[in-house]
């Protein structure tokens, strides 16, 4: 979110506030550390501000995983940072990146979480391995079937009441959003999120189906070499989609 809505604040789409709104949504504070000019951590409006001050055109979402650092540019150390917490936000135009840290708090029944953003110097490079939306459209569509088929045939298309349930939850979920992204945003970018989010969901249902049908070891690696590019494939078009703004810009 911090991604999309600082982008949104950058194209003068929203306010500093707003956007600082949406990007805390249910947490209960982000805050960000290591901003070039600060002396501590500050809260998002402030920290938003000097990011553009500091050069901040756009910002990118990188989604590292082992072997995969997608998104990233380097150094070693941000790159590390990176793929411990699974995320990170690059900027375009100021070479700083930010790695969220998250913590819960407060008693069971009533948990929050607390967000800090840890800002620090990044390599001014291209990202690795990101598609552009056109490239990630197609790549999901060709992925989907192809793994809908293998899955089916092995019986662990993460089908069942358990699974149409939490579908269902999904496009419930899909309806009542008006925001995929934020504003500023162009249709295809909003689509092609959406597809991704529901590849992934069907990903994980078929990861948590237990062994489904499959009932040898060979017939599980067969899932998992099925599974495995499409999570890819999904991350990808994820990262293009939250990156349209700054390649159409």
């Amino acid at each position: 979110m911090l991604a999309a809505w600082g982008n949104a604040l950058l194209g003068g789409f929203v306010s500093p506030d707003d956007a600082a709104t949406a990007i805390v949504g249910a947490d209960a504070v982000h805050r960000v550390t290591g901003v070039p000019g600060e002396d501590g951590p500050v809260g998002l409006t402030l920290a938003l501000g000097r990011l553009r001050a500091l050069g901040a055109t756009g910002f990118r979402v990188a989604l590292p995983a082992p072997g995969h650092p997608l998104g990233l540019s380097g150094p070693p150390e941000f790159n590390a940072r990176a793929l411990e917490a699974e995320e990170a936000v690059v900027c375009t135009g100021a070479a700083l990146g930010l790695v969220p840290e998250i913590e819960e708090i407060g008693p069971r029944g009533d948990v929050r979480t607390e967000v800090t953003w840890v800002c620090s110097a990044v390599r001014d490079a291209p990202p690795a391995d990101v598609p552009s939306l056109g490239e990630a459209e197609r790549e999901l569509a060709e992925a989907l079937r192809d793994a809908t088929a293998v899955l089916a045939k092995l019986d662990v298309a993460g089908s069942g009441p358990v699974a149409e349930a939490a579908l269902d939850a999904y496009r419930a979920r899909a309806e009542a959003s008006t925001e995929v992204l934020a504003p500023g945003y162009p249709a295809r970018a909003v689509r092609v999120l959406e597809m991704a989010r529901r590849v992934g969901l069907i990903v994980s249902l078929a990861y948590g189906n237990g062994h489904g049908g499959a009932v040898s070891a060979s017939e599980m690696w067969a899932r998992g070499e099925a599974l495995r590019p499409v999570e890819r494939v999904a991350r990808r078009a994820t990262v293009a989609a939250y990156g349209a703004v700054v390649e159409q810009g």
